[in-house]
């Protein structure tokens, strides 16, 4: 061949697949069959995030895009500091229309960063915007956009019916009224508003202070007196109890790691003491306060059937001055190196001895630690339930497209990927469900890939059915909501 008909034979490949059209990340025929005739249309779980029960209960309505997209992302701010945009810009006090020039001006150098993806996905999914945004057309995407948020058909209900969502899990502290839940609940909306346990302020032995404090508060949510570790026991259980009350049947905690130090119940019960008394622990009795009770939590989860969950391996607030001007969860943590295996092991032998061991998601966050958590997850699997232990979605920093093929790729090495729940948004934005669309291409084309080089045979009602499977069915079967 020619270099003309090299180049003619480019331009004609390069022409047949534009930029985020309906074949989007599909690269071969099979994939495209698989997305379309089998992924694209199954409904939406989504059991972990954080969106906020209280806009969801009063249905919500954003003034502007900015509002919605903007804040509380620390992804976002994470890329405009990185541009050079200043603070005043993401966390500060510049209008709503200042702070969305300043993104579409950086989203043009997020270029293979997800964030690029992710932002033209919901223009179009959202709001039929095919542009790509930048300073150029700014003011035009905003004004569209914020005009359509300001419609009844854009409330945050109707941004959940739009996405064929069926369920959600928010993520909610033990001493949360779940007042929001039972006025979604009371309303009858279709989709299944759920709150998740996350007790992990409720174990922050390493600040004392801190959690005298919250001790405080469970005693006025439980109307009880909280002076020895099994008050402390007795008034969580109440709150566990009435999380089950109200539809929660998942936990969840965000650890750098697993805690399994050896205790005795006198030891707890000292160092339970001095916490009351605000004085330091030491590094020991820190992880053994931790260690007894992440135990206790797993024994409730067992007893009640729910889903635990354990998101792994964050370095977070690595900037204190950040720290100390903003607060958490404002764009400062990280991926961490921390041992996983050994304590994780442990852990979950303990619970499996004891026949206590509760359907389990492990989520890593450092991709050195894919094969560990896929073949860990594979050591406590007993036949009781497909998938018991599931190796979890590629989270945080890894829910992008290589993340999401390596640990794709970990658990069908070292498990079985036909077992897998699927994808997650862990979002505080309700613009993120597209996301599982993204999630949902890059799994077919993995699959198409394999058909296409006979690594796979072209059994496409079977392979198929493994796509719905993850993408929807596992979840639904797993969960039970």
């Amino acid at each position: 061949m020619n270099q003309v008909s090299v180049t003619a034979s480019r331009k004609a490949t390069n022409n047949s697949t534009s930029f985020l059209d309906e074949n989007f990340l599909l690269q071969s025929k099979t994939a495209r069959q698989l997305y379309h005739d089998f992924a694209q249309k199954v409904p939406i779980i989504d059991y972990h995030n954080h969106l906020p029960p209280e806009q969801i209960a009063r249905d919500h309505q954003f003034q502007n895009i900015t509002q919605i997209w903007l804040y509380g992302d620390h992804y976002k701010w994470r890329a405009m500091r990185t541009n050079g945009v200043p603070e005043a810009y993401s966390t500060g006090d510049k209008s709503d229309w200042e702070k969305f020039e300043q993104w579409a001006a950086t989203v043009p150098y997020t270029l293979r960063n997800p964030l690029y993806h992710w932002t033209h996905l919901e223009l179009q999914r959202y709001f039929n915007v095919s542009e790509i945004l930048s300073e150029k057309n700014a003011r035009q995407v905003y004004e569209t956009c914020s005009a359509l948020l300001q419609t009844p058909e854009y409330s945050v209900r109707n941004l959940l019916r739009k996405m064929n969502v069926e369920a959600v899990c928010t993520t909610d502290d033990p001493i949360d009224s779940l007042v929001h839940h039972q006025k979604i609940k009371q309303d009858n909306f279709e989709v299944k508003v759920l709150p998740a346990f996350r007790p992990d302020k409720a174990m922050q032995a390493e600040d004392v202070e801190a959690l005298s404090k919250y001790i405080q508060k469970l005693e006025a949510v439980t109307n009880t007196s909280i002076s020895t570790y099994q008050d402390y026991l007795i008034a969580l259980k109440s709150r566990h109890d009435y999380f089950a009350q109200n539809g929660c049947a998942v936990s969840d905690h965000g650890l750098e790691q697993l805690y399994a130090e050896d205790y005795t119940e006198t030891e707890i019960q000292q160092i339970f003491n001095k916490i009351r008394n605000q004085q330091a622990l030491t590094e020991k009795e820190i992880v053994q306060f931790k260690s007894a009770m992440l135990f206790q939590f797993a024994l409730w989860d067992h007893e009640k059937g729910w889903v635990q969950q354990f998101h792994l391996g964050a370095l977070r607030n690595n900037n204190p001055r950040m720290l100390r001007q903003l607060g958490a969860d404002t764009g400062w943590d990280s991926i961490g190196d921390f041992r996983q295996a050994q304590a994780l092991a442990k852990f979950l032998a303990r619970l499996d001895s004891e026949d206590c061991l509760a359907k389990t998601i492990l989520y890593n966050l450092n991709p050195a630690d894919n094969e560990l958590m896929a073949t860990m997850a594979g050591n406590f699997n007993d036949g009781s339930v497909p998938g018991k232990i599931q190796f979890g979605s590629g989270w945080w920093f890894l829910d992008q497209k290589d993340g999401m093929i390596k640990q794709i790729n970990a658990l069908s090495n070292m498990g079985l990927l036909s077992r897998f729940v699927g994808m997650l948004t862990d979002s505080r934005s309700f613009l993120s469900f597209p996301r599982h669309e993204y999630f949902r291409r890059i799994l077919c084309n993995l699959f198409g890939e394999d058909v296409e080089n006979g690594e796979l045979p072209a059994d496409l009602d079977w392979i198929g059915k493994v796509v719905q499977d993850i993408c929807y069915y596992n979840a639904k079967n797993y969960f039970r909501f």
